[in-house]
């Protein structure tokens, strides 16, 4: 990455300006940013993971407006839900039956009603999804940031669009955010600013977890040895070493929060020892959390989880809690190397690494990676992606 002003300053981006033409060749607008769009495949409802820690953040210095995906129904409307002053979630609801097309056009009016209504004319569009570029490619945002948490187009039901849109934003964008080092060396030569953000931690929020803290009601009648995953059960996680897990240590029990999505429940393994007990509320995750003996990470390895950077590593190890994970190689390559995190390509080698980590506690010295994770921080994080997009509205960055 090259400067050509390493002293600029670091202050709010709503005083910053420039003009003329940009750095990859656009025309440059304002350089005065009073609002953040971000249009994302998440509901801002969902699983409390990087976009809320990230935009919960940008909200301290713009406006934000969440835009999620369609809601489909009978009307066509914009609703929008105020989270609190400084953030809002934007639905566009659209009726069933209306061909591609007409949906991508209906969206792009309801956006532009947005902008109109709301006053909204100088801002950073934010995306997760590249599809979204579909309906809002005719925008001439100051600045464009492609925060890519994930590999869409490598998970299941991924539109065939996906890839060409993607192509299309990255010409846009002006800023890639790769939520993984995998990912960042999939994507670093697609780009001239491709910058690594990966999983990141709320280290004060899950160091409680550490302490006594009382079990919850739908976990404390689970006798034994506990082992728990928290996160999205979907296709990335391999039910097959689950069921076997549990087949082999009828005497462990296996306790799952999250969301069943993108598979059919009935294709859970189900066994006395396997405890599904849904989505769980963030706030109340470190109870759960404080009362296992060891958290586990079982992805299946296939094309999903190839680029995977799980945020719950570092949050499992903020509880103090040792984590047990398939060899997913952004787990590897930055946590295979503590005592307290054991990695394991089978059933067996599970059962064996578990029971290791349950009979031997790591003794290691916990304030090495206490250190290590609160570096890690969301807030850390957040400070250096606006500090890259406020040199970047300056036309200070020019190449990586």
């Amino acid at each position: 990455m090259t400067y050509r002003n390493e002293s600029a300053s670091t202050a709010g981006l709503s005083s910053t300006r420039v003009s003329g033409v940009s750095t990859n060749g656009k025309q440059q607008t304002s350089g005065v940013v009073e609002h953040l769009l971000c249009f994302s495949h998440l509901r801002w409802n969902f699983v409390y993971q990087r976009p809320q820690h990230l935009l919960s953040r940008a909200s301290r210095h713009w406006p934000i407006w969440f835009i999620e995906e369609p809601e489909w129904g009978t009307a066509y409307r914009l609703e929008i839900k105020v989270i609190n002053d400084r953030l809002r979630v934007v639905v566009p609801h659209l009726p069933h039956g209306i061909d591609a097309e007409t949906a991508i056009e209906r969206q792009r009016q309801l956006l532009d009603e947005l902008l109109l209504g709301a006053r909204i004319s100088r801002y950073v569009a934010w995306y997760y999804t590249p599809m979204a570029y579909l309906f809002s490619n005719h925008l001439r945002p100051e600045l464009t940031v492609y925060d890519c948490m994930d590999e869409l187009s490598a998970f299941a039901g991924a539109s065939p669009l996906l890839l060409d849109q993607e192509k299309q934003l990255l010409r846009q964008a002006d800023l890639v955010f790769p939520g993984g080092y995998s990912l960042f060396e999939a994507k670093q030569k697609r780009h001239p600013r491709v910058f690594a953000f990966p999983s990141c931690i709320d280290f004060e929020h899950f160091r409680p977890a550490r302490q006594s803290v009382p079990d919850p009601a739908d976990q404390c009648s689970i006798s034994g040895v506990r082992a728990g995953f928290c996160g999205v059960i979907d296709e990335r996680l391999d039910l097959a070493l689950l069921d076997e897990l549990a087949r082999r240590r009828p005497d462990w029990q296996f306790i799952l929060l999250g969301p069943v999505v993108k598979i059919c429940p009935d294709s859970l393994p189900r066994r006395p020892n396997l405890h599904y007990l849904g989505m769980k509320d963030y706030k109340q995750l470190p109870a759960y959390f404080s009362n296992w003996d060891v958290a586990m990470l079982p992805f299946a390895m296939n094309t999903a989880t190839r680029y995977i950077s799980p945020t719950k590593t570092p949050e499992y190890l903020a509880a103090g809690l040792p984590v047990v994970s398939t060899p997913i190689r952004d787990v590897v390559r930055t946590y295979g190397g503590w005592e307290q995190v054991g990695i394991a390509d089978s059933a067996a080698a599970f059962e064996r690494t578990i029971d290791q980590l349950i009979r031997n506690k790591p003794d290691a010295d916990w304030n090495a990676i206490d250190t290590f994770l609160r570096e890690q921080s969301w807030e850390h994080t957040w400070e250096q992606m606006q500090r890259l997009m406020q040199l970047q509205l300056q036309g200070i960055i020019t190449e990586q």
